[in-house]
């Protein structure tokens, strides 16, 4: 965005006419390349709601600073009504001279008004407009965003509170470790979530200072109260420093590693997912909503949307990574190449809306195959019980691990499982061994013992639940969940 120039009635003819804001000082227009490079309008245009809003308040800003009189200001906000109207019913007609929507709104403002409408932009810059406009939209869009991350952690819980006794094998380096509840893997990613929810509202304290009223660099000569157009904008501070308001995208880079990063829990959900709808593990089975078939085998389905997601995650952390590449060897206050701070800000808005929505809606229709699950057990996943056994007859940790590891040569040996060692060679390795050995080889019980917070255990379990379901409890004053 160029700096502005004070508008006079020459200015306004210009505009309407539909020459450039900048214009006077050039003998000839841009070459239709430079023209081309320049203009945002294609997809800035998506910014017409709050760049008017915010033109609303910044000429209730020139009223009381004197700059407009109440029958300029009133004919202001009526034209930029109009214009608003325009955009709602889709009548609005783009011109070839619009650069970008905040020449596209004035130039139609001022074909309704008249010069007067060139009275608008006055102590005003693009710099600082689309500073303030682009905060003003991002803080709407996280609502929004938040909303979804809200629903996904609300189908996490129903599906955790109806399936708690459902039993899985839980998985390090892709091998079978320990047995442990389905609740308990649901739980893991709505922890995610949750984080993700707190780090992207942490995010809103930032952006939510008001450029408007900075000018181009210097400021505001005019005595234009910039806290009273944060009180008609919904800004809880004014940004400090002109200079830095300007320039600062520093909240547009947050928010696209946030997105990133948001996309990558996104990405490994629906990689275990994937998993465990397969033949080999038949964990679940995805709803035909969200499943696809094959052009050519007639008895494919396939997890199309996961694989979406996951492949979407890298899309938006090339969208972060690109953008700071862009930051990186900008000089201070504003340049043309924070023009490229809209696209991938828009396109991840865009995709983590849309891939929200869709995990929401996997999570709510698979169906869990409790038999399979279950049928995944074995009984090597209780090794470490077999240490534990020996840990609470006081033996070391490390020596029962190495004692059992014998067991395991022993039983290999046999070609047995650890279960099935009978007791005479069980103390023929220690002599701690008892009868009650027998008595490890149950998955609920061993669950059960795993009862520290955070754990797998019943209770344990039923305490991530409700802690989940206190944090959606704090959040239903901004949202409404869709059960």
């Amino acid at each position: 965005m160029s700096e502005s120039i004070n508008s006079h009635p020459d200015c306004s003819r210009s505009v309407q006419n539909g020459m450039k804001m900048w214009g006077g000082r050039f003998a000839a227009g841009p070459s239709s390349s430079m023209d081309a490079l320049n203009k945002s309008i294609s997809f800035d245009q998506r910014l017409w709601q709050v760049d008017i809003d915010g033109s609303v308040a910044y000429a209730k800003g020139l009223n009381l600073a004197g700059i407009l009189n109440s029958t300029e200001l009133s004919a202001i906000i009526t034209g930029l009504k109009q214009v608003k109207e325009e955009w709602k019913n889709d009548q609005f007609v783009l011109q070839e001279t619009d650069e970008d929507i905040h020449t596209a709104n004035e130039r139609r403002l001022t074909e309704i008004i008249g010069p007067v409408g060139g009275k608008l932009h006055t102590g005003r810059s693009r710099n600082d407009q689309v500073a303030t406009d682009l905060r003003m939209w991002l803080k709407d869009e996280i609502v929004i965003i938040e909303g979804l991350l809200v629903k996904i952690l609300d189908v996490l819980c129903n599906r955790a509170e109806t399936e708690l006794d459902i039993v899985m094998p839980g998985y390090t380096h892709l091998q079978r470790a320990q047995p442990v509840r389905w609740s308990h893997f649901l739980m893991s990613y709505a922890v995610s979530f949750k984080s993700d929810y707190v780090r992207l509202n942490s995010l809103l304290p930032e952006i939510d200072e008001l450029p408007l009223g900075s000018g181009a660099v210097a400021g505001n000569p005019l005595g234009i109260n910039r806290e009273y157009l944060a009180s008609l904008l919904a800004f809880s501070n004014v940004a400090l420093n002109s200079m830095h308001a300007v320039s600062d995208r520093d909240f547009v880079a947050q928010f696209l590693q946030w997105a990133a990063l948001t996309g990558i829990h996104l990405s490994r959900l629906s990689e275990d997912l994937i998993i465990y709808s397969t033949k080999e593990f038949r964990f679940i089975t995805m709803s035909d909503q969200y499943s696809s078939g094959s052009s050519l085998m007639p008895q494919k389905k396939n997890p199309d949307v996961l694989e979406l997601l996951r492949g979407k995650a890298g899309r938006l952390i090339g969208n972060h990574t690109g953008f700071m590449c862009t930051l990186k060897g900008l000089p201070s206050t504003y340049s043309k190449d924070l023009q490229e701070d809209k696209e991938p800000l828009f396109d991840s808005v865009d995709q983590i809306k849309i891939m929200l929505d869709a995990a929401h809606g996997v999570l709510a229709t698979l169906t869990i195959n409790a038999n399979a699950c279950r049928s995944a057990l074995s009984f090597d996943m209780l090794a470490t019980d077999v240490a534990y056994y020996l840990v609470r007859k006081g033996v070391p940790f490390r020596e029962a691990h190495h004692i059992v590891g014998k067991l395991v040569v022993l039983a290999e040996g046999k070609q047995c499982h650890l279960k099935d060692i009978a007791l005479k060679d069980l103390q023929s390795i220690d002599h701690r061994f008892a009868d009650d050995y027998a008595q490890i080889w149950d998955f609920e019980k061993s669950m059960e013992q795993y009862s520290a917070t955070g754990s797998t255990a019943h209770a344990a379990v039923w305490q991530q639940i409700a802690t989940i379901r206190e944090f959606i409890m704090n959040t239903k004053e901004r949202f409404t969940i869709e059960q």
